[in-house]
């Protein structure tokens, strides 16, 4: 008999459906801007206004506040648009599964390598 992912979701894991990209379309918008210097600029020199000129919500702005991926996640956030945010800080793509996984970027690549054998 054959799974079906939809209606048995992984737990702890949000998953990114159509309700979710809805969700998300206001942070995802304003995380895609962060491709151009300028925007990354404007962003650094004042984060309120930049989330209030792309209309996020309470729970959004909160979850840009606090730098934290699963409430970006929570709020409707996608992965590969909340890179372009953690670029900001210098975060790259192991930075972000270490905080989703609870675990130090050291251990989290030593998973990686480990899973790699």
């Amino acid at each position: 008999m054959k799974v079906n992912q939809l209606n048995h979701p992984i737990p702890g894991t949000t998953i990114f459906d159509g309700v979710q990209a809805r969700k998300g379309y206001a942070l995802n918008k304003m995380c895609f801007s962060f491709n151009s210097a300028e925007n990354r600029e404007e962003f650094k020199r004042d984060e309120d206004a930049y989330c209030k000129k792309y209309g996020l919500n309470a729970q959004q702005h909160d979850a840009i506040r606090n730098r934290n991926v699963l409430q970006l996640i929570a709020a409707g956030g996608n992965i590969y648009y909340l890179a372009k945010f953690g670029g900001i800080f210098g975060l790259d793509v192991q930075d972000v599964g270490a905080q989703q996984t609870g675990m130090s970027k050291e251990a989290f690549k030593a998973k990686l390598a480990a899973a790699g054998r």
